[in-house]
């Protein structure tokens, strides 16, 4: 086997990447991004790879990459499932992996307190691969830190540029990380990527779709041919803000990323479908009766008589950011356009397919929501 050194050109959808004692871990935010929000939430979100991958061109058979994983384990939910690593070849999916153990992240629930457990670095293999020159992609977890350690085949390999193809930096909640799909390309904004051709960096955060002006500065200054922002679930599950803070924020935020890109197309997409939190206000909280019982679900802390106290529920921010781009376009913004998000996860796709936490779609509802937005793509 042939060892190759990992470097950067190797790595595809980060924004930034870190050299670690053990190798490189993909940040999906800037280093000086990070140092102003120390968040222990986003600072896991923004590490764990979505849409990050590797790309190269072989010849190999065989293809191993070495990998530090961090697992994470949920109190009484214990561990989460092992991330899955998406092997494309040419385009396609060939193969998936995981690997197991690793370190291991240990939260309290109750107290948000975290314990660090450290382990070794695990091997991941993909044999059997087609003979011939070839384009190999493999994308790391979605929900799982990854730092990436060594890369061996049985023949020479090189790294793919990624210049040449349209890029889209699209910035949202977990859902647009990923949570509750099982697969890193099944995302749906790696689902409407993959359908459409565009080299993806998604900026999903899980927990911090929350117009944070480090985000929109970080969008203002990377290339991108089109941006998308989906903002609004996690404004309300976290009782983040009121109606008179929030559209003077979101304007704000545009306007930032209008400081690095005038003219690309930036479609702005509110919340899909989500009951709970229609017409009541956050903050969502656990059930605690079905966390006793080892389930996930979530539930709305809120009331919906607080929506006339300037409380924030989906339905107003969905009538909100209708207001805010009508007006921006009639301003002269002719390239920003409003996506509703009913029109990629409704009521009525709720009744064949409901979010299995109350929150979060599942694996069929994303590749759903990503066929339908590589329909806007195209």
């Amino acid at each position: 086997m042939i060892e190759t050194p990992l470097t950067r050109d190797f790595i595809h959808g980060a924004v930034d990447i870190e050299q670690t004692p053990m190798g490189l871990l993909p940040h999906r935010l800037p280093a000086w991004a990070r140092a102003q929000c120390p968040d222990a939430q986003l600072a896991m979100a923004e590490s764990q790879p979505s849409g990050v991958r590797l790309v190269f061109q072989a010849a190999a058979t065989v293809v191993e990459l070495g990998v530090l994983a961090t697992k994470r384990v949920y109190g009484a939910l214990g561990p989460r499932p092992d991330g899955v690593y998406d092997l494309f070849i040419g385009g396609e999916l060939a193969q998936q992996g995981s690997v197991q153990g690793g370190r291991t992240l240990q939260i309290d629930m109750a107290t948000g307190a975290a314990n660090v457990i450290e382990g070794e670095v695990q091997a991941l293999r993909f044999g059997g691969l087609p003979p011939g020159q070839k384009t190999i992609e493999i994308w790391l977890p979605h929900d799982e830190v990854t730092e990436l350690v060594s890369l061996r085949s049985d023949t020479p390999l090189s790294p793919v540029p990624a210049a040449g193809r349209r890029r889209w930096v699209h910035h949202g909640s977990s859902i647009s990380q990923g949570s509750n799909t099982t697969h890193p390309s099944g995302t749906w904004p790696a689902v409407a990527a993959v359908r459409t051709g565009f080299d993806l960096l998604n900026l999903g955060y899980s927990g911090n779709a929350l117009l944070d002006p480090f985000a929109a500065r970080t969008i203002r200054d990377l290339p991108a041919d089109l941006i998308s922002i989906k903002i609004g679930i996690n404004l309300v599950n976290k009782d983040l803000m009121r109606l008179r803070a929030f559209g003077s924020a979101m304007h704000g935020f545009l306007d930032t990323i209008r400081e690095g890109h005038p003219a690309t197309p930036l479609l702005v997409v509110s919340p899909i479908f989500c009951p709970i939190h229609e017409t009541v206000p956050g903050p969502s909280v656990y059930d605690l009766d079905a966390l006793a019982e080892g389930r996930l679900l979530f539930r709305a802390g809120g009331s919906a008589d607080e929506v006339r106290q300037g409380k924030l529920t989906l339905g107003v921010i969905r009538d909100e950011l209708r207001k805010i781009v009508e007006q921006r376009r009639a301003g002269g913004d002719a390239h920003l356009r409003y996506v509703d998000g009913l029109e990629l996860y409704g009521p009525n796709d709720n009744l064949r397919l409901p979010l299995p936490d109350e929150l979060h779609p599942d694996a069929a509802s994303h590749r759903l929501i990503g066929e339908r937005f590589a329909g806007l793509l195209r």
